[in-house]
C-alpha cells in the first residue's frame, strides 16, 4: 500500500449542509423511570425519530445518521431484540409514504444477513421507494459496528495497490452497505447522559463536533436538535490548522 497522506477530496469543510449523527440513547431508562416496560421506551423513541426527521432539513441538515441497533445489542434479552426489530419494521412500513412526500431518502447501513427476513424485505422496499429523495438523506445504522466496517474495508483494500483516502472511503461505504460515500460527520449528538461513541461512525467522525446531553432520547425534541446545531455553529472548526489572523484572506492557511 502507498502512503498517500495528501488532503483527500472529501476532507471536511464547514458547509451549510450538515451531516448530523445521533446516538439514540436512554429509551430503557426513560421507561423504567416511569414504571413502564422497556418496550414502551423504544416505542416512544420511534416517535421522536419522526419529529427529528421532520425538523432536520429546516436546520440545515442534509444527512442524518441515526444509531438504531449496534452489533453489540444482540447481547440484549431476546424478547427486547424481537420488539426492536418489530418496531423498526413498523416504522419503515408506516413512514415510507411520508418520506417520499417530503423528499427523504432512507437507507440502512450495517449488516443485513442477521436481520429477520421481514425486516430485511421492508428495508429493501423503503430504500427503493425513497431513492429519489433529495431533501434529506436519512441513514439508519442497524446491526452496525464501525470497527467491523473499518476492518472489512481494510481487507478489501489490501489488494488495491496504492490506497488513497478517497479510495478507502469508497471501500468503507461499500463495507457499510452503502452505494457511495457520504460527507464526514459534522456534528455528533448523544442524548442520555453517556459520553462515549460506542463504536459508531468512528472514521467519519474524526473531525466531528460532539454534543452530549442529559436528555433521554424519548424526551429529545426539535428544540434540542436546534440547540445542538446552534452550539455547533458557534464553534471554530480548524481541522488541525490555526485561526486566521486579522486581514488574512479567507481560506488561506496561517503560517
Amino acid at each position: 500500500m502507498g502512503n498517500d497522506f495528501a488532503m483527500p477530496s472529501t476532507f471536511p469543510t464547514p458547509v451549510p449542509d450538515l451531516h448530523v449523527a445521533i446516538i439514540m440513547d436512554g429509551n430503557g431508562r426513560w421507561a423504567l423511570e416511569r414504571g413502564l416496560p422497556r418496550s414502551d421506551g423504544h416505542r416512544a423513541g420511534v416517535e421522536v425519530v419522526r419529529r427529528i426527521v421532520e425538523a432536520a432539513p429546516s436546520l440545515g441538515v442534509s444527512v442524518l445518521t441515526l444509531y438504531a441497533f449496534s452489533a453489540a445489542n444482540w447481547r440484549r434479552p431476546a424478547g427486547e431484540v424481537r420488539e426492536l426489530m418489530s418496531l423498526l419494521r413498523e416504522y419503515l412500513c408506516s413512514q415510507t409514504a411520508q418520506c417520499v412526500a417530503r423528499g427523504v431518502r432512507l437507507s440502512v447501513i450495517g449488516r443485513r444477513d442477521r436481520l429477520p427476513a421481514p425486516l430485511a424485505a421492508a428495508i429493501a422496499a423503503t430504500e427503493a421507494a425513497t431513492a429519489a429523495g433529495r431533501t434529506l438523506h436519512l441513514r439508519i445504522a442497524l446491526d452496525y459496528s464501525a470497527r467491523d466496517v473499518i476492518l472489512r474495508a481494510a481487507r478489501s483494500g489490501a489488494a488495491a495497490g496504492t490506497l488513497t483516502l478517497p479510495v478507502f472511503e469508497r471501500l468503507l461505504a461499500e463495507a457499510e452497505g452503502g452505494s457511495a460515500p457520504v460527507p464526514p460527520v459534522d456534528l455528533l449528538i448523544r442524548p442520555g447522559g453517556e459520553q462515549r461513541l460506542s463504536d459508531f461512525l468512528l472514521w467519519e467522525s474524526a473531525f466531528a463536533e460532539l454534543v452530549f446531553t442529559e436528555t433521554l432520547w424519548p424526551d429529545f425534541a426539535a428544540a434540542d436538535l436546534d440547540a445542538a446545531v446552534r452550539t455547533f455553529r458557534g464553534r471554530e472548526r480548524r481541522f488541525g490548522g490555526i485561526p486566521e489572523e486579522p486581514g488574512e484572506q479567507p481560506g488561506r492557511a496561517a503560517s
